[in-house]
């Protein structure tokens, strides 16, 4: 019940005393439960991981089992961005995702590759879709906080000489006229890169994920 409702309430800025509100309990009540708010967090964290809805397993291309995690665990941080931090310090049990681990391995190892190879491919694909988690939380944060990253950065180089930061002003009309990429264009990057290790014919890789019919 703790657990159910400090995953109502959202790891972000969760404290003893809201779940104890939420449950209409006292504080000292959890005392008997929880042993502390990192406690308390760690349980909520591996509570919220354990119903996040998965990637079906459905026979697709490995390729497309790939991108399909890296949306996973992107958009799962994205909207519980207090799941990141309890990832990253180590606050989710191996025990927790060890089932996830071991389907992503055996989608892949099925699929011909070693088990050090699917693993080297998961770890690539989950680095990359966090990294853009990140990012994206910190600009949310930032926006939040009333200046965004972008805009800090425009009135930094207001500030500058126009001959300072040259690579910087460079990146920043580029976004202008162009968009940042797209998670999927990095992953398929990543993608395209595991397909050339392994000595595949990019074309046929590409059509899997993009959903092209066969032939």
């Amino acid at each position: 019940m703790i657990a159910e409702a400090a995953h109502e309430l959202g790891l972000d800025g969760l404290t003893l005393r809201a779940v104890a509100e939420h449950l209409g309990v006292s504080i000292a009540a959890l005392y008997h439960h929880v042993s502390s708010k990192d406690d308390l967090m760690r349980l909520t964290a591996e509570y919220s991981v354990a119903r996040v809805p998965l990637p079906e397993d459905r026979g697709q291309h490995w390729a497309v089992w790939l991108a399909e995690w890296a949306d996973y665990n992107h958009d799962a941080f994205l909207a519980r961005p207090g799941l990141l931090v309890q990832f990253l310090d180590g606050g989710i049990a191996a025990e927790t995702i060890a089932g996830n681990v071991d389907t992503i391995l055996r989608v892949l190892v099925r699929q011909g590759f070693d088990v050090l190879e699917a693993n080297a491919a998961y770890e690539l694909i989950t680095s990359c879709a966090i990294g853009r988690a990140v990012a994206a939380i910190r600009e949310r944060a930032a926006a939040g906080a009333g200046e965004s990253i972008r805009d800090a950065h425009r009135r930094l180089l207001r500030e500058r000489g126009p001959d300072e930061l040259p690579h910087l002003r460079a990146l920043h009309q580029a976004i202008a006229d162009h968009g940042r990429e797209p998670l999927r264009a990095r992953i398929t990057t990543v993608i395209r890169g595991i397909a050339a290790q392994r000595g595949l014919d990019w074309e046929p890789v590409r059509a899997e994920l993009d959903g092209e019919p066969a032939g």
